[in-house]
């Protein structure tokens, strides 16, 4: 199978950047015997909500058209890919890590928290797993780190696309829950319309208390 190109510019005809391609995973695969599958979280930051993961084998034979790094694709678009990934992937499974976990054990043994619950989810158990990063966090198979992941490998690029959308949805409903703060909008980020909620209303149970400008306001009160 040949492994998809990236786009030339016009004026260098060089590429504007680096698209994924399966090369990572082909690799993997002839040195680990097994399905090799992409990690990738999204929520690392917010001042609320919990931190997510997905993990994403690819069926190499029924790639979905498109997959490309979350960051880089439209709401809409990540919308129609999650589907047609869960329709094509030979499994995919999502994880989350808790406020309450993030603040507990801070945000890097939470994420890797929710990688190993979202590889733990996979209808197919992985032998290998490559994450975005440069961490290698403990998960229940072996793991290559994989910096700029979600630009490389079309495995981390679903991972990422499933990772966004799950987390989104879960503050999309959190906004009805604890309205007031524009979760639906900015997805418990750092904004405009978020200081100037907690400035009025305080931090509601899904803020991380553990984050400097929340634990502030805690202080303060």
């Amino acid at each position: 199978m040949t492994s998809p190109k990236a786009p030339a510019s016009k004026a260098s005809g060089k590429p504007d950047r680096p698209f994924p391609t399966l090369l990572l995973e082909l690799e993997a695969r002839a040195t680990w015997d097994g399905h090799v599958c992409g990690v990738d979280e999204a929520g690392r930051g917010p001042w609320a909500g919990p931190v997510s993961a997905a993990a994403v084998i690819l069926n190499p034979d029924d790639l979905p058209k498109g997959i490309d790094d979350s960051k880089a694709l439209t709401e809409k678009r990540r919308a129609v890919l999650e589907i047609d990934i869960k329709a094509r992937a030979l499994a995919w499974g999502v994880g989350f890590a808790s406020v309450e976990e993030i603040d507990q054990l801070n945000i890097l043994h939470a994420t890797g928290l929710a990688m190993r619950r979202a590889v733990e989810a996979l209808a197919h158990p992985p032998v290998h797993a490559l994450v975005d990063g440069n961490y290698r966090f403990p998960l229940p198979c072996a793991v290559t780190p994989v910096v700029k992941g979600d630009s490389r490998s079309l495995s981390i690029a679903a991972a990422s696309i499933l990772a966004k959308t799950a987390r989104d949805r879960l503050m999309i409903e959190m906004d009805a829950t604890y309205p007031g703060y524009g979760f639906a909008s900015h997805k418990g980020y750092n904004a405009p319309l978020h200081q100037k909620a907690l400035q009025t209303l305080g931090p509601c149970p899904e803020h991380r208390r553990s984050w400097a400008p929340i634990r502030a306001l805690l202080e303060a009160a």
